[in-house]
């Protein structure tokens, strides 16, 4: 018998069949794995593509894909409308640069230098784009550069902001109206009242004893027109704080607070109100605006002394938890109503109240001190008890 018939050879020829064949089987295993994943890939793929083309086509704003050269690869159905066509593709194909208005083209050269030259990922920016029948609207755009089969492209979402450009010239044409009046009105008011002022003020000194009544009338006048006078200032005063940039300094604290108290020592000591200063023991600086800064405690302690009964008292803090400055302005008057405590730094607010000596009031300095306070960002807050007494807190920065 030949050697390769033997029991043994045959044994080993069977051994590598089935190796190889197990082998194959591996390999077939393999394969089948391979193409069902890649089967599921593709699924996916697919499914994500299905939802891009949900959302993109669905998308109440304007989409369009765009390649380097401004081609509208793909375009929706809003933006279409957006442009005055009925359908995708009467834009599809045809350069960005044909609807830009003649006086933004270069928009869209700033896009194409950012995205592509300069590579940053996304770019936003408002421009005027013309439509299919010559009208021209505002919009918009945000772009954002991303790969596809080897090439980049930007997609792109357009939300017409027309609307809201004439609604923001619109309103202000008529801030600049409400403001051109206002600081007529202002303007023109101040001379006749500082004129009833003066001709009251003579006409009291020269009535006699024997006419009371007619010297309390020329008293109402010149209140009245004190207090006309005084809102007038306070009307200036805002259209100031909106017109002006709010320039700080380091200034010394403890020092400023001293000075502006000295002018209210002497009204609190007419009233019998005890006016009281706490400083910490260092120098704080702080950046303020002196002169605006100084309305705020003004307003503040003109306040607590016209609400402070006689025997009470009046404290102002100087502190710096936290590394920081905090004011405070305490009095020992009549509080505050809970209702009325989350509206007194509204404008013209209806928590506003004639103080305890007869005092009148605007309505607006609270609001002006809020305004300066965040004009320094900062914060102010209130505390507030009946027939207890009422803190106002300042945090600055």
């Amino acid at each position: 018998m030949p050697p390769n018939h033997t029991p043994k050879a045959k044994s080993s020829s069977l051994r590598a069949e089935n190796e190889a064949l197990r082998e194959q089987i591996k390999q077939l295993q393999a394969d089948r794995t391979t193409v069902a994943k890649k089967k599921a890939k593709d699924d996916r793929y697919e499914q994500s593509q299905v939802r891009f083309r949900t959302v993109f086509e669905n998308s109440p704003l304007g989409q369009k894909i765009i390649n380097p050269d401004l081609v509208i690869r793909q375009a929706n159905l809003a933006l279409a409308a957006m442009l005055g066509f009925t359908r995708p593709d009467e834009v599809e194909g045809r350069r960005i640069l044909e609807f830009a208005h003649p006086h933004y083209r270069a928009d869209w050269d700033h896009l194409h230098e950012r995205l592509w030259d300069h590579r940053i990922p996304n770019f936003t920016f408002d421009t005027c784009l013309v439509r299919a029948d010559g009208s021209s609207f505002w919009c918009q755009v945000h772009s954002i550069l991303f790969p596809d089969d080897g090439e980049e492209l930007g997609y792109t979402t357009l939300i017409d902001t027309t609307a809201h450009k004439e609604l923001e010239a619109s309103l202000k044409r008529l801030y600049d109206t409400q403001e051109t009046i206002m600081h007529l009105a202002a303007h023109d008011l101040k001379a006749p009242i500082a004129n009833i002022q003066m001709l009251t003020d003579l006409l009291r000194r020269a009535a006699t004893s024997e006419e009371p009544e007619a010297s309390k009338f020329l008293q109402l006048i010149e209140q009245s027109c004190n207090e006309a006078g005084a809102l007038l200032q306070d009307v200036l005063y805002l259209g100031e704080l909106d017109a002006t940039q709010l320039k700080k300094e380091p200034t010394n604290f403890n020092a400023f607070l001293d000075t502006q108290l000295t002018v209210h020592r002497l009204a609190a000591q007419e009233k019998g109100i005890d006016l009281v200063l706490e400083l910490p023991p260092h120098t704080l600086t702080a950046q303020l605006n002196p002169n605006k800064f100084s309305r705020v405690v003004t307003n503040l302690l003109t306040n607590a002394l016209k609400f402070t009964p006689t025997g009470g008292q009046v404290l102002v803090r100087l502190e710096e938890p936290a590394g920081r400055p905090c004011l405070t302005v305490q009095d020992t008057g009549v509080g505050i109503a809970p209702a009325l405590q989350a509206h007194i730094f509204d404008k013209f607010s209806a928590a506003a109240r004639n103080g305890l000596y007869a005092e009148g009031t605007t309505g607006l300095g609270l609001f002006i001190t809020q305004q300066i306070v965040r004009l320094h960002g900062g914060k102010i807050r209130v505390e507030s008890r009946e027939n207890e007494g009422t803190t106002f807190f300042i945090d600055l920065p």
